[in-house]
């Protein structure tokens, strides 16, 4: 009965309409390009996007009309009919059907409706560990250590054995700053096995020291974006947006080296300012007023703007908060799980010493913290600790979605098609100066971004042409395609794009 009920809930695949139907009588079709038409990963998507009316439609507005009586829709990009979505195409309820480079904030990993993630789904795994979601910290499932090993910690970064596992990223990066914290102090005591004095314990409940450490902070990089929540808003700098009216703690922040494109053109100005950010780090590491115990970074600053440094940065900045004893979290939430032609971002770094943390979420479908130091685990129970602490059935997910870029070699799909899309995006630059400026992301994969001085109304004329796409920061255009993206699809994209900059 349950899996009866459970098949009828999801059983999407079986009400998918073939792929010719997501092209009927439309008003503008787009046809695929002959060129590189790599055979595709599934046969359950579209030929190519469909426009039949504005976006949104006379449907999508009636559904948002009656939303905004009950949920704030002032954030809105646009109103899904996910059972029509499928694979790289994302639809409406007006039967628009675009190519999505945006994937829910880059957070779709192998494409809307996947058969192997829908078999997963329908799983009696899955359906335990959605009926009795347990609260994993004290009543774990008895093959929650097989579940981590075989999905989560299969893909652990190099160096990093243990995982602690959350809900989201902003809750990732949260629960890495406690860990921070608490490591340091037991550090200040004396050692894990120190007890707490009376005057701690006493002190933490009036929310003064020495129990509650006002003396320690997390050094965040101007423009970086570590999420919404209360400690780690105090690291997100990208907009005023997200951190007005908000009570914030006196942590640092350090310049992000901002780059200038060509590379090769600037290549002594980009490696001054990138030892001048370093510079800028240590000082405030050793200078600061609330001293730094962890300093956070993105591979790629990826809300403040699509922000790139070279590895040579990251690896001095890995030496650095070595020699001052200060941890380094690598926030991979937007950049991990093969986004870069990498599984993790900071691969391509050439690390000597591995990051102490590394924090995942978004195209995981679930998220934590990975760590290795064993130190980094609390000293005592429940110092670390929430109800759920994760979802099982989100770490299924995740398993899945491990098991299927493996199977379909999709990491190396993404290095592959990256490559061939910079390629076409750099021709396109010098076909229309202006338009596509401080292209980056080369040799990143698909995670790659470009400037247009009329970004806004870019994104939104995106959409005339069957492209869903997003920005980041001021000016940027940023591309976040899903795993499965291929030649096709970048084909697809570019001939998208040039319409849209012959449109103005």
């Amino acid at each position: 009965m349950a899996s009866r009920v459970f098949r009828s809930s999801l059983g999407l695949a079986s009400r998918l309409r073939p792929a010719a139907s997501f092209v009927p009588c439309q008003t503008r079709a787009f046809a695929a390009s002959s060129r590189n038409m790599s055979a595709p990963f599934y046969s359950f998507e579209p030929e190519g996007p469909t426009v039949k009316t504005d976006i949104p439609g006379p449907r999508a507005k009636a559904a948002i009309a009656e939303l905004d009586q009950v949920f704030d829709t002032r954030s809105l990009n646009m109103l899904v009919d996910y059972q029509k979505s499928s694979g790289n195409y994302i639809a409406d309820p007006d039967g628009n059907v675009l190519l999505d480079v945006y994937a829910q904030i880059a957070s779709i990993p192998i494409g809307y409706n996947n058969p192997t993630l829908l078999k997963a789904a329908r799983s009696d795994d899955m359906i335990n560990g959605l009926i009795n979601r347990p609260a994993l910290g004290n009543f774990p499932p008895e093959d929650w250590a097989s579940v981590l090993k075989t999905g989560i910690l299969k893909v652990a970064p190099k160096g990093l054995d243990q995982v602690f596992t959350a809900m989201a990223g902003s809750d990732a990066n949260e629960t890495a700053y406690k860990a921070a914290f608490m490591w340091r102090r037991q550090q200040d005591r004396g050692g894990h096995h120190v007890e707490f004095t009376e005057e701690e314990l006493a002190s933490s409940m009036r929310n003064e020291a020495p129990g509650a450490s006002q003396s320690l902070s997390i050094l965040s990089f101007k423009t970086g974006f570590h999420g919404r929540l209360f400690g780690s808003l105090s690291t997100t700098r990208s907009k005023p947006i997200h951190k007005l009216d908000i009570p914030a703690f006196d942590w640092p922040q350090a310049t992000f080296p901002l780059l200038k494109y060509p590379l090769e053109e600037h290549a002594a100005e980009n490696a001054a300012a990138e030892q001048a950010a370093l510079q800028e780090v240590e000082h405030l590491l050793t200078t600061y007023r609330v001293p730094p115990c962890a300093v956070i970074v993105e591979p790629i600053q990826s809300e403040g703007g699509d922000n790139h440094a070279s590895a040579a940065f990251f690896r001095g900045l890995r030496e650095v908060t070595r020699k001052h004893n200060v941890l380094l979290i690598v926030d991979e939430v937007q950049t991990g799980v093969g986004a870069t032609g990498r599984f993790w971002a900071h691969e391509h770094w050439d690390l000597p010493h591995p990051p102490d943390m590394v924090t995942f979420s978004k195209k995981a479908q679930t998220a934590g913290y990975y760590f290795g130091n064993p130190e980094l685990r609390p000293n005592k129970p429940y110092r670390q600790f929430n109800t759920w602490m994760g979802d099982p059935a989100r770490a299924l997910l995740f398993r899945a979605i491990i098991q299927e870029i493996e199977r379909l070699d999709l990491v190396a799909n993404t290095a592959r098609v990256g490559d061939y899309l910079y390629g076409k995006l750099e021709a396109l630059a010098k076909q229309y100066p202006g338009q596509f400026d401080n292209l980056r992301g080369k040799g990143m994969g698909t995670f790659i971004a470009f400037d247009n001085p009329r970004r806004d109304e870019f994104l939104l004329r995106a959409k005339k042409f069957g492209v869903n796409i997003g920005g980041s920061g001021q000016s940027a255009v940023r591309l976040r395609p899903m795993l499965i993206f291929q030649e096709k699809h970048a084909d697809l994209l570019v001939e998208a794009l040039e319409k849209i900059v012959k449109s103005f």
